[in-house]
């Protein structure tokens, strides 16, 4: 009897592929945001500083951002179904480790393992959805692949402080394990290599690029360690954040330089020679920054001035992930009728408009306005990721997909790091500016100031204090409050400049080629 022929790809509905690859990388991406909630609780366990505890979150990132671009190599070399359940079997026994851990040092080297595991999953996921959505579905593929690495960061501190708060660190990375064991499930039944993808081995006179390899991993590890640490260290005060700048920016440039060069390379930078991919790169990056930069501030200036929960600060910002979750496959839809850069245009302008709401916060915002700010800014960005990637493609040679995906993937996280310290930098030294202003009208001569420093230790008085405790508590609560008002200014000053930054965006568009509704086989077969 002869054997039954195996179901390829393209026999299998695109919906169900894209949940199944979609599975992992959602967790991934997760993993991104996830422990930030519980440093403190990890610090405790583990017997460490909360300083070192932050190596949790760089050594993940470190390792991620190394090993996203080279999934298109990879892919070549294992076969992209095989190089995908590996990195997800790797991410799943790393995250089981992580949670096992039994010291920070060996809680750092399972984040590096699970890093590595999980940074290729969103772009390999990326390629396979452009490739199963034919033309005219191809927005309804990138919405799907959207919801994943949009809506997870934003749960992520959420989840983390639901599982920190109800149970114990450990089960953020412990509930990776059954999700990663259905993910390898599924995808050795549905998921299939395309014909037209040829392996090539070391036999065939395919070699590893380790002049580039090398470059990028120090240059990347260096890049993230000065981003990550930078205002922990003071920036440029720091002998080891300039040495971590200058390694960055030598190494980084020498790989772009030696990978134009080279004939195997472990990073094709060439693809970036059409510039639909390369303009949505750059939106990719600034979409990144202000994505990961305002999910930081919201929750910290929630939690830090206004005395909310990591719970309750994180129940601010779902509502905005269930927009963006909703609105996706609307703007999926959108793109069937109308150009992507009219789409991101409309997407900008929205979600500046929610940050510059933001930048309007006072220490008397209630949650109902915050919620409110931060909903209207996940309007915007659902118009955003789907139609810029959706641009980015339409062009992209299909055999050069996997290496396409991994650019974008780490311009976007590079753009997350490089948020996330723009923001906390920014808040420590306009919050310094802010209160040496404020502190400079607390004078003897400001009848104001002194009117109320009165009538606080009167208060205080009135409650059995001596006139010289009421007088002293009585400058440090006007001090305190100044020390509130100087960091809300911070906050704002931070929401206004993300909002100006993020119209940069718009402009890019204007010089995307127009996207075709049925691109040629040989220029646009990827989808």
């Amino acid at each position: 009897m002869a054997a039954k022929p195996v179901k390829h790809t393209h026999e299998i509905n695109p919906w169900v592929v894209a949940a199944t690859v979609m599975l992992a990388t959602f967790m991934e991406v997760l993993d991104t945001s996830v422990a930030n909630v519980a440093l403190p609780h990890i610090a405790g366990s583990l017997s460490a500083s909360v300083d070192e505890s932050t190596w949790v979150l760089t050594s993940y990132l470190v390792a991620n951002a190394i090993i996203l671009p080279m999934s298109g190599w990879f892919s070549m070399l294992m076969g992209r179904k095989r190089y995908y359940m590996f990195c997800v079997a790797l991410f799943t026994v790393a995250s089981a480790l992580c949670g096992l851990a039994p010291s920070l040092g060996f809680l750092i080297l399972f984040r590096v393992l699970q890093g590595l595991g999980g940074g290729a999953l969103q772009p390999i996921s990326q390629a396979i959805l452009i490739e199963r959505f034919p033309p005219e579905k191809r927005g309804m593929g990138m919405a799907v692949y959207g919801m994943g690495v949009v809506v997870a960061p934003v749960i992520g501190p959420t989840l983390g402080g639901w599982l920190t708060d109800n149970f114990s660190w450990h089960w953020i990375f412990l509930i990776n394990i059954p999700v990663g064991a259905l993910s390898l499930f599924m995808t050795s039944m549905i998921v299939h290599d395309p014909p037209y993808l040829k392996r090539r081995s070391f036999a065939e006179g395919l070699r590893l690029d380790y002049i580039g390899l090398s470059l990028l991993a120090i240059g990347l590890g260096a890049l993230e360690i000065f981003l990550d640490e930078g205002q922990r260290n003071d920036w440029f005060g720091s002998h080891l954040i300039v040495l971590s700048g200058l390694i960055a920016l030598v190494c980084l440039v020498a790989v772009v330089v030696w990978e134009l060069h080279t004939k195997d390379p472990i990073i094709d930078f060439r693809v970036l020679k059409e510039r639909n991919l390369a303009i949505g790169t750059m939106a990719m990056l600034l979409l990144g920054f202000v994505l990961y930069g305002s999910t930081t501030l919201l929750p910290l200036m929630l939690q830090t001035l206004l005395g909310y929960t990591a719970m309750l600060s994180g129940l601010v910002l779902s509502p905005g992930g269930l927009v963006i979750l909703f609105a996706m496959p609307i703007v999926g839809v959108l793109l069937r009728k109308m150009q992507p850069k009219w789409l991101v245009v409309f997407g900008v302008a929205v979600s500046s408009m929610g940050l510059l709401y933001m930048a309007r916060f006072t220490l008397d915002v209630d949650m109902r306005t915050a919620v409110t700010a931060r909903i209207i800014q996940s309007v915007g960005l659902a118009f955003l990721f789907v139609p810029i990637n959706t641009a980015a493609f339409s062009f992209v040679p299909r055999d050069r997909t996997n290496y396409a995906t991994g650019l974008i993937n780490l311009a976007r996280n590079i753009g997350g790091s490089s948020g996330i310290a723009f923001v906390t930098t920014m808040l420590a030294r306009r919050g310094q500016a802010h209160q040496q202003a404020l502190v400079s009208h607390l004078t003897p001569s400001n009848p104001t100031f002194q009117t109320t420093l009165q009538q606080i230790a009167a208060t205080l008085q009135a409650r059995g204090m001596s006139a010289a405790d009421a007088l002293h508590q009585a400058y440090g609560m006007v001090y305190g409050t100044v020390q509130r008002q100087a960091s809300m200014l911070a906050f704002a000053d931070a929401f206004w400049l993300l909002g100006i930054l993020f119209l940069g965006v718009a402009p890019l568009m204007f010089f995307m080629k127009k996207s075709k509704g049925a691109p040629s086989a040989d220029a646009a077969a990827v989808h």
